[in-house]
């Protein structure tokens, strides 16, 4: 891992473990939950958003203002709205994607859940992701959430990852391999 996002995650990892112990002991879990998610989704679908929290060129008053406006207008709990002005007033908003991720992660232990990342073709209907998911859980024993993409270059199929491990059944990869072996012959 570099050196920088060593230093990054370690510091999402510190605020993470504040926020979620705040949490618990408050037996706010559910609603930190929901904050995360939505926070997660804004980072995600905002690039103005991504732009301000990593850019040296905003002062730690704006970000803070900003970040303020942002979690009010979100309503986002107090933990965490403060939580996001601490981190203003540090310069440590550049972290928060980690930050999303490692909470994200700490509920779901703590809901014994586990998350699989799917990547589809095409969009999984309801009924293929309830199917998918009770296949992981028979697997792996705990019930699973699924995070899907989609992403049409690998034609048809599923990569699905689970933890470290990765089932990748993609058209896209059994062409490459095919691709290699021909190469191997001739």
């Amino acid at each position: 891992m570099s050196e920088p996002a060593s230093i990054s995650s370690g510091i999402a990892e510190r605020y993470a473990t504040a926020v979620f112990e705040l949490a618990s002991e408050d037996k706010a879990l559910s609603g930190l939950e929901k904050d995360v998610e939505a926070l997660g989704a804004a980072l995600k679908e905002s690039a103005e958003l991504r732009a301000m929290i990593g850019s040296p060129l905003f002062s730690r008053g704006d970000q803070g203002a900003a970040m303020g406006a942002v979690a009010q207008k979100m309503g986002l709990s107090p933990l965490l709205l403060h939580t996001l002005a601490l981190m203003a007033e540090k310069r440590r908003l550049f972290v928060l994607p980690q930050l999303v991720a490692q909470l994200e992660q700490m509920i779901a232990d703590a809901k014994g859940e586990i998350t699989a990342e799917v990547t589809a073709a095409k969009a999984l209907t309801a009924a293929q992701a309830e199917k998918l998911a009770a296949a992981i859980k028979a697997k792996v024993g705990k019930d699973v959430k699924l995070k899907t993409t989609v992403d049409e270059a690998i034609i048809g199929g599923l990569v699905v990852k689970v933890g470290s491990k990765m089932i990748d059944t993609s058209i896209r990869s059994k062409l490459d391999a095919l691709q290699n072996s021909m190469k191997e012959v001739g």
